[in-house]
Formats: C-alpha cells, sequence, structure tokens
C-alpha cells in the first residue's frame, strides 16, 4: 500500500510540505519559489541567488524524507490493523510466528532468546552532513505531521497546527544547514547521546514488550523470560584511528558522560515512581517481607529518618524515595552510592515482588519493568565505549617501548619471538614516560584509562579494543602485550588473563582472506585461550565492508565477507569458541548498507548464532533514530531478524550451502574484481578521480572530527572508504556499488552459455545472498546517470585521459544494466515501486543541482577573487548537502 486514503481535513502530507514551503518561499525568494515548482531552473538563477536556491532544495529533500518516514510509519500501523500483527514484516510476531508454525517449543524459544544479543553500535564517522539543531527541527517538524494526522481536530485547531508546522519550516529555511567549524569530538558525543535521550532509552523496553506479547499470544501459559539482549555501544570518544583529536583524556570524558546520561535517565523514572507509588498501608495489606526489605533501603539510603517522616503511611513511596537518594548519591559519588547497576536492579526486582504480591501487576508492567529492562540493557554507562587504534601505530609503539632496552624491528622473526616471551612470561616494563614519543605516551594513557574503568562500577562501560587493519597474528598480542604492560593482566607468572576484549578487524580483501589463518593462530596462544574462555568462550570479529569495496569493487567484497564468515566459524568450532561477527555497516549499498531485515537473512548459515553487532554512522543514525515511531520499527527489525536467521529450521533452502551456487559465485567475484581492477590501473585514473568528483572539496564540509585520510597521504589506498563512496554518489557515478558485475556476468554466460543463463536464474530464485547482490546493484545503478557523470567527467584536465576512463566507465554500466535487466526480467527498480517513486521525485531537482555544481566546482578550482571564491565554496558545500539529502546517504 502506497498511500492510505486521506481523512478529513487533511491533505495529503506532500502537498502539504510543499504548500507550506512555497508559501515561505515565497514571502522571502519569490525567485527560489519558482525553483521550488519547477517553473525556473536552478542553473538560471544569479551567484548570489544560488545559495538560497540551493538551500531551498535542501529543504525540500529533508522534507520529502520526513514525509516518507511518516507514510512508512502509518503504513506499517494499517497492515498490522488490517491483516494483524504476525504478517509484518520484519517483526518479532512474524518471527515467533513462523517458529510456532514450524512445531518450536517454548523451550526453544526460550533457548534462541537466551542466545540472543544484538549490538547497535554507533559512531561519528564523517558521513552525518545534518547539524542537530536541524535534526531537532525535523523531529519537531515530524510530530506536528503526526498530530495532524489524527482525526479529532476541528477546522480551526488543524488550522492552528498547520501555522505551527508553516513556523517549523520557516525556522528550518533560517537554520543554516552547513556547520561553521569542524564538530569538536565533545559535540559529537552530545550528538550521539541525544538519540539516547529522545529515542532509545523508551524504545528499548517497547522492544522487549512486542516481543514478549508476541510469546505470550503463541505460547499462552508457558513461563519465557524476554531477557534483556540489546547491548549498545558506540565508537564515539574511542576510536582513535586516524584521528589525533580523540586523546586518553577525551575518552575518560566520554566515559563520564555515557554514565552521567544512563544514570540522569534512572533518575528522571525513579522520581516518577515516586509520585505514581501512592499505595497506603491503610488501604494495601503489604506481605510482612516487606518491612525488612524497606528497612533495608532506608537505612543504605543515609537518608532514613527524613524519608519516613515524610511519608509515613507509604511505604511503597518510601522504598521508592530510598532507591532515589541512592541514585543521586550514585551520581554525586557519596558513600550511600549504589556499588552496581546489578545492585540498583535488585531494589527495582524486590519491588516488582511486592507489587505483585498485593495484586500492582499493571503498575509492575507500565511502570517498574519498563525500567528494570532499561538497568539491564544500559546499567551505568549508556553505551559500552569501544576503543579502536590502527595496527601501525599500535606496532610502533610497541617497537619504541622495545626500544627502550633492545629494539627490535616489527614483522621479523625474532618480533615475534619478543612478543611471545613477553606474553608467556607476564612481563612488565618499567616505563618512562618523558623516554617516550607523544604517540607513545597517548596510547599507553589511553590503556590506563581502560584499566582504571574495566574495575569501575560498569565493567562494561569499556566494551573492546578494536585493531584496526589486522593483517597477522602478531598484530593482535602486540595488543595484549600493551594491555599487559599497562596492569590488564589478571595474575603474574604467565597463568593470567587479558581484563580486555581484543577484537580483530579485517579489512582488505587480502586481509579478509587470511583471517581464518591469523585467527587459527591465535588461538594457539596460551594467554589468548585463557582470556576468550574468561569472557564466555566467545570471540568477536569486525568484518569491514568499506575498504573491501574500495579494495575489489561490490561483488567481490560481498562474496569474499561471506566466505570469511564461514571459514572463521569453522576455525571457531575447531578451538570450540563461538565466534560472533560485528558488521562495519554504512548508509550507502556499497558499504554494507542493503535493507538490515534482508541482509541478515542473507548471512551465511551458522555465522550469526544469535549475536550479532552493526555500526551505525552517521547519517544512518538520523534517519534511524530521531523518532521513537520509527526508532522502535528499527531496532525491531534488527533484533527480529537476527533471531530469525539463528532460529531458522535447518531444511529452509536458502540459508543451506550450496556448492554449484558457491563455485558460481567464486568465478563471478574474480571475474568482477579483475574487471574493477582493470579500471583501477587505468592511466590517469586518479586524476580523474580526484577532478572529476568534489573528494578534495569534501575536507570543507565540516562533517566529523576525523580527518578524511588516515596518514595524510595522497593516494587512494590511504583515502578513508567513506570520502571514496562519497565522491562517487556526488558525481553519480556511484560504481562503488556496480562496476564489475556486468563483466563477470557477461564471461560467466560466454563460457558457460545457456547452462550458465540456467545457473544465474537458479540463483537469483535461490539465494539471498545472490538476491541481495543483484537488487541493491539494480537499485544504485537507477540512482547513477552517465549523462550527469559526463558533465563530471568534463572537469578532467586531462580529455583523452578523461574520455578513455568515461568510455570504459559507460560500456560497463551499460553492460551491467542490459545483463540485470536480462536477469530479474523487467526494466530497473519496477521491483521496488516506492524506491523508485521516491527518487524520480527529485530527478529533476536533482539534475539541475548536479549542473550547478560542475560549474561550482570550476569556479572554486579557478580561485579568483577572494569575494567571489567564498560564495562560490559555500554554494558548493550547500550543493553536497543537497545531492546527500536526496540520495538519502552520504558514505
Amino acid at each position: 500500500m502506497e498511500q492510505s486514503k486521506p481523512i478529513k481535513f487533511r491533505e495529503d502530507e506532500r502537498s502539504l510540505l510543499l504548500r507550506l514551503l512555497l508559501q515561505v518561499a515565497s514571502a522571502r525568494e519569490p525567485e527560489i519559489a519558482a525553483v521550488l515548482s519547477g517553473r525556473r531552473s536552478l542553473v538560471s538563477l544569479a551567484p548570489e541567488q544560488r545559495i538560497p536556491g540551493l538551500q531551498a532544495s535542501g529543504v525540500w529533500f529533508q522534507l520529502l524524507a520526513i514525509a516518507d518516514e511518516l507514510l512508512a510509519m502509518r503504513t506499517r500501523r494499517e497492515l498490522e490493523q488490517g491483516a494483524g500483527a504476525d504478517d509484518v514484516p520484519g517483526s518479532f510476531a512474524s518471527v515467533i510466528a513462523q517458529m510456532a508454525a514450524n512445531g518450536r517449543s517454548a523451550a526453544d524459544v526460550q533457548a534462541a532468546l537466551n542466545e540472543l544479543c544484538v549490538g547497535p553500535t554507533m559512531t561519528a564517522h564523517p558521513t552525518e552532513a545534518k547539524r542537530v539543531t536541524v535534526l531537532e527541527i525535523h523531529r519537531r517538524i515530524y510530530r506536528k505531521l503526526t498530530e495532524l494526522d489524527q482525526p479529532r481536530w476541528a477546522p480551526r485547531e488543524r488550522d492552528l497546527l498547520v501555522a505551527d508546522l508553516e513556523s517549523e519550516i520557516e525556522l528550518l529555511w533560517m537554520t543554516g544547514e552547513l556547520r561553521l567549524e569542524r564538530p569538536t569530538v565533545e559535540r559529537e558525543i552530545a550528538w550521539g547521546l541525544h538519540f539516547f535521550r529522545e529515542v532509545i532509552f523508551e524504545a528499548t523496553p517497547q522492544l522487549y514488550g512486542k516481543l514478549q506479547d508476541a510469546v505470550q499470544r503463541h505460547y499462552p501459559g508457558e513461563p519465557v523470560r524476554i531477557p534483556s539482549f540489546m547491548r549498545y555501544a558506540s565508537w564515539i570518544g574511542g576510536d582513535r584511528d586516524g584521528n589525533p583529536n580523540v586523546t586518553a583524556a577525551i575518552t575518560s570524558h566520554a566515559l563520564a558522560e555515557y554514565r552521567n546520561t544512563a544514570i540522569g535517565w534512572y533518575l528522571t523514572q525513579m522520581q516518577r515512581l515516586v509520585t505514581v507509588l501512592s499505595a497506603s498501608s491503610n488501604v494495601v495489606d503489604l506481605p510482612a517481607s516487606f518491612t525488612p526489605l524497606l528497612q533495608k533501603a532506608l537505612d543504605r539510603s543515609g537518608q532514613a529518618h527524613d524519608i519516613a517522616a515524610r511519608n509515613p503511611d507509604e511505604p511503597l513511596r518510601q522504598f521508592a524515595s530510598a532507591v532515589l537518594a541512592r541514585l543521586v548519591a550514585t551520581r554525586d559519588g557519596e558513600p550511600t552510592a549504589y556499588p552496581s547497576a546489578e545492585a540498583f536492579g535488585a531494589d527495582l526486582r524486590g519491588l516488582t515482588s511486592v507489587l505483585e504480591l498485593i495484586g500492582g501487576r499493571a503498575v509492575t508492567r507500565r511502570f517498574v519493568q519498563p525500567l528494570l529492562w532499561q538497568v539491564a540493557s544500559f546499567g551505568f554507562r549508556t553505551v559500552s565505549l569501544d576503543m579502536r587504534q590502527n595496527s601501525t601505530v599500535v606496532n610502533r609503539v610497541l617497537a619504541e617501548l622495545f626500544a627502550l632496552e633492545d629494539p627490535v624491528m616489527p614483522g621479523t622473526p625474532q618480533w615475534s619471538a619478543r612478543i611471545r616471551a613477553a606474553l608467556g612470561q607476564s612481563e612488565r616494563l618499567q616505563i618512562d614516560a618523558d623516554r617516550l614519543s607523544p604517540e607513545a605516551r597517548e596510547l599507553l594513557a589511553t590503556f590506563s584509562v581502560i584499566a582504571d574503568h574495566v574495575s569501575g562500577s560498569d565493567a562494561d562501560a569499556v566494551g573492546c579494543f578494536i585493531l584496526s587493519m589486522t593483517r597477522s597474528v602478531d598484530d593482535l598480542l602486540a595488543v595484549y602485550l600493551l594491555a599487559q604492560y599497562c596492569g590488564l593482566s589478571t595474575a603474574p607468572g604467565g597463568d593470567g588473563t587479558i581484563k580486555l576484549r581484543i577484537v580483530p578487524l579485517f579489512e582488505t580483501i587480502a586481509d579478509l582472506q587470511a583471517a581464518p589463518g591469523i585467527l587459527n593462530g591465535l588461538f594457539d596462544i596460551a594467554l589468548v585461550r585463557r582470556t576468550v574462555r574468561d569472557f564466555g568462550a566467545r570471540q568477536e570479529i569486525m568484518l569491514g565492508y568499506s575498504d573491501s569495496n574500495k579494495d575489489g569493487g561490490f561483488l567481490a567484497s560481498n562474496w569474499e565477507l561471506a566466505k570469511a564468515q564461514k571459514r572463521l566459524a569453522a576455525v571457531g568450532r575447531k578451538h570450540k569458541v563461538r565466534i560472533s561477527f560485528f558488521h562495519g555497516r554504512g548508509g550507502s549499498v556499497s558499504r554494507g548498507g542493503a535493507p538490515t531485515g534482508r541482509a541478515i537473512a542473507a548471512q551465511p548459515a551458522g555465522t550469526v548464532t544469535g549475536s550479532m553487532r552493526v555500526t551505525e554512522q552517521g547519517e544512518v543514525v538520523s534517519s534511524k533514530f530521531a523518532n521513537r515511531g520509527t526508532g522502535l520499527n528499527q531496532l525491531e527489525i534488527l533484533a527480529a531478524a537476527v533471531l530469525a536467521h539463528s532460529a531458522v529450521s535447518p531444511g529452509d533452502a536458502e540459508t543451506r550451502q550450496t556448492p554449484e551456487f558457491d563455485e558460481a559465485l567464486e568465478a563471478l567475484a574474480g571475474m568482477s574484481q579483475a574487471s574493477y581492477a582493470r579500471l583501477m590501473a587505468e592511466p590517469g585514473f586518479l586524476d580523474y578521480f580526484n577532478q572529476a568528483s568534489p573528494v578534495a572539496e569534501l575536507g570543507l564540509l565540516k562533517m566529523g572530527s576525523r580527518p578524511e585520510r588516515r596518514f595524510g597521504a595522497g593516494g587512494i589506498a590511504d583515502l578513508r572508504a567513506i570520502p571514496w563512496v562519497f565522491a562517487w554518489s556526488q558525481n553519480r557515478h556511484l560504481l562503488t556499488g556496480w562496476y564489475g558485475i556486468g563483466s563477470a556476468l557477461s564471461s560467466f554466460v560466454t563460457v558457460r552459455g545457456d547452462a550458465g543463463r540456467d545457473l544465474l536464474a537458479r540463483m537469483f530464485e535461490q539465494s539471498r545472498f545472490f538476491r541481495l547482490i543483484v537488487d541493491e546493484a539494480e537499485k544504485t545503478l537507477y540512482q547513477s546517470d552517465m549523462e550527469i557523470a559526463r558533465l563530471y567527467a568534463g572537469l578532467v584536465s586531462d580529455s583523452d585521459a578523461s574520455q578513455r576512463i568515461y568510455t570504459r566507465i559507460l560500456a560497463e554500466y551499460e553492460l551491467t544494466r542490459r545483463l540485470i535487466r536480462d536477469l530479474t526480467g523487467g526494466d530497473l527498480s519496477v521491483r521496488f515501486p516506492m524506491f523508485k517513486r521516491r527518487f524520480d521525485s527529485l530527478r529533476r531537482q536533482m539534475d539541475d543541482i548536479h549542473r550547478l555544481q560542475v560549474d561550482l566546482l570550476r569556479d572554486v578550482r579557478a580561485k579568483s577573487g577572494a569575494a567571489y571564491q567564498k560564495r562560490a565554496t559555500d554554494a558548493l558545500l550547500v550543493s553536497i548537502n543537497c545531492i546527500s539529502s536526496g540520495l538519502g546517504w552520504t558514505g
């Protein structure tokens, strides 16, 4: 259902928003209103009108996204109202209904839920082009539209709401979307916490409640317990890979902010409990078991006399007041503080028991159970803060420490032997910080911060240490050794463990191929085996979608990721260690940004096993968690997909390994990568990329605290994958989402003939993985535009190289379009009507913005007069934002 029927007094949201935007524009810039209504093009505007014209287009794209979000929410509600909750795709109700239909018992459901662990992980990658102020206006517009969606308003009341909505659009018009300065890490921390306060804290217990309702409906009377399985994490304040702004001091600040936010939330909830728990001992007979429980709570609060005197006949309110007093002490670091979130939760469980005994089940369900679920999910931390650093830095620091006594060169047999001997003997170093470089002092200070917090009031405040660009066992052992040197070893004498989960990140295709051997070698180390056993015999492994795509193209990257997961899971089984995967996905298709439910369903069988982490990056965070209804739905899609993959029947044909399909995918991936590599090796390709895209100008758009390059080099190899994808999307090549697939399909059919065509058709029908690749490539091709790309190619100074490279890209584009149409049996994107409709509605304006951006790139690069240069640069940056809004992602 694409559009619900309008109710009385309501016009279509898109029409309403456009009408109001045109009113705002007409009152301020009549010529801009003509652009919005399609009566005039952006490129016809005078230079001084370009920025207002672009800003107006950007505002319209933002408003359209809000309307689409509201429509999606309404569509889900109407589906549930009409067909029932079990028929809502991606819902817990659908998964539990399927388990029941498959004959799974309540014990099976409980076992699956006990294994469930889902970890959305917030990151501040430089992909969020919207300011928090703009996000807050978006939220208010969304809420105003939901109010207008109600049928209860009289015409006068509705007019007032519409006037309020117009005022918000006015504010959006007047609020510059560009950041005036690059955000600090502190501001990024505050940005991430905004979504917890506004959405995630409340959505999480609602998520558990939806699962509980589904289980109770399909397994009535069965004692299935809903565990707290959401485990939120963050990189914001901990990810120092290539970001010198993330220091040990910043990490300490982040940990404090995350702790204070969680406790602050609980204080608000407990204040509400103190207000509502008005049960009088003159009316309700409280069980005798409650008296010592209350007295203990009062005694521990340090305010027993005052609390008892304030509410003499309201023992439940006294209990809640005592808990509140201890929470205040926890926030302020006073002696009566809770030692841990578990102790706070124990008091809440005591309150639940009493309420159950006096018939207060509804009160428990409404006020106490949600708080219990929150405490179990967020602890005294909000998120677990991951640390990340690059293997190059880690090895450089360790080499510096070794050089204080006996220099050893990384990568040599002597290096390996030195690390293993130090770990085996629990070696300690007397480190003189004054003799170290700033880089070494900083990394060791980070480990000291970790050591301080792993033994604090919430041991999960620190998540794990992620090692970027893991290329050998020694790279990982270097992290173990630095942790040992900094006090994270549990015992001297070589028989202890490390109190830190250390996670390899495999990013390039070569690293993914080497990963199983690295993991096997890692598990050969006794210290590692003991440490992994202490963490529940589970080893987490992070997989990088971005660099592997930049390395080998879309199809090869995804196939190598799938193969690596299967092989790594097999290594885990060999060593009796469960492997859980952490997927470093981004917003765009080429960085793993396929629809969540389908992406998880397409993971290889046996690789999810109830546990999965995914990054939520940049603009993906704001698109998913800006509003409560959408946030709850996105969390449910993620968690339900993990549950479904883990609990699926072994007989499901689409999850079984099919050797014939695997052999075909191996061939296709190899041919696709070869085609992609030939493009990268074209003479002049680096200049083409730099000049035919705004990659050099992206640094002017102050999106994140991280530099665009890890180590400051100027080549493609060291360019972060995010601006790589961002640049190819800005110039509408979008080749990171499809290039090489056409050549692979063509070669496959040429070699295998009709049998090859039949095999591809069966794979498209029966393989979730292959169908997802085709679907996402098809949608990316639909957004690509080779006529617009030709305009950007015209910016390249070497016209011969430009024509040669563009012609190669165009030929691959046409080939891929034709072969995907042959495979799917229809025109591009007709199978995705809502996606197609949205992009078609923007295409004319998008094309205008691209044409203007090409002119602006010429102006900016011409370096004319200072005043004109600034105006052109500002307009260029606004055009980048507009294109990002139109596509729905940046990188």
